[in-house]
């Protein structure tokens, strides 16, 4: 008689339900699922995405390196898409930190309340900032990570995105943000450049973070 594990029945002779085979996404690494989503994403959007895919762990890091967030009392990120960012700012953050997140794409949105359960995560531009805040009881900010796609934006919503910025960041607050080093001399990129430098007291570069692709570098930009 046959083997009834060899059939693809449980041992002990009944015939119990097989088990379904499991989804190609469930087998794929996370890293590589998180790039078939960010994908997804640029094909719905690519001018909100701005990105073929997420960002690395290095830049995730480069962007809030040396920020005390465990002492901070209210960060935003702009833009998370996937989380690559959200998941280093919530290991840093402190018990009594609020933290919140505005995304345009609503799949990213719903994946990120599922990978981030405690996430103050919501499906609207940058420029209604103040307004979520508000919900929170908070009008200054200490810290604003953004991943926006600033040179597929438009002059006009970088304009609003960067007053809603101005408006919320708390005296002596830092506004994070990066650019792709190919990039970095082109039209857009070089009127982007020059509108942080007229907003923000000082504004800094970081070194070149080569274990991202495309090549990145951030830019800290102090009220």
């Amino acid at each position: 008689m046959a083997d009834s594990a060899l059939l693809g029945y449980p041992r002990g002779g009944g015939r119990g339900k097989r088990r379904r085979p499991k989804s190609l996404f469930s087998k794929l690494k996370p890293r590589v699922e998180e790039r078939f989503h960010f994908l997804g994403g640029f094909l719905r959007g690519p001018t909100s995405v701005g990105a073929l895919g997420p960002s690395s762990a290095a830049l995730a890091e480069a962007m809030i390196q040396d920020f005390p967030l465990a002492s901070s009392d209210t960060v935003v990120e702009l833009g998370p898409g996937t989380g690559a960012f959200t998941r280093r700012i919530l290991e840093r953050i402190g018990r009594r930190t609020t933290f919140i997140a505005l995304e345009l794409d609503p799949i990213f949105v719903s994946r990120l309340r599922r990978r981030f359960p405690t996430l103050s995560v919501y499906n609207d531009s940058a420029e209604q900032m103040p307004s979520y805040l508000a919900r929170h009881g908070k009008k200054k900010v200490d810290y604003i990570i953004s991943g926006l796609p600033w040179a597929s934006l438009s002059l006009k919503v970088q304009d609003n995105v960067l007053k809603a910025v101005l408006d919320v960041l708390a005296p002596g607050g830092v506004f994070t943000t990066f650019g792709y080093l190919h990039a970095r001399w082109m039209p857009n990129a070089q009127r982007f450049r020059g509108r942080l430098r007229r907003h923000f007291s000082a504004v800094e570069t970081s070194a070149i973070v080569w274990k991202n692709f495309p090549p990145a570098f951030v830019y800290r930009c102090k009220r």
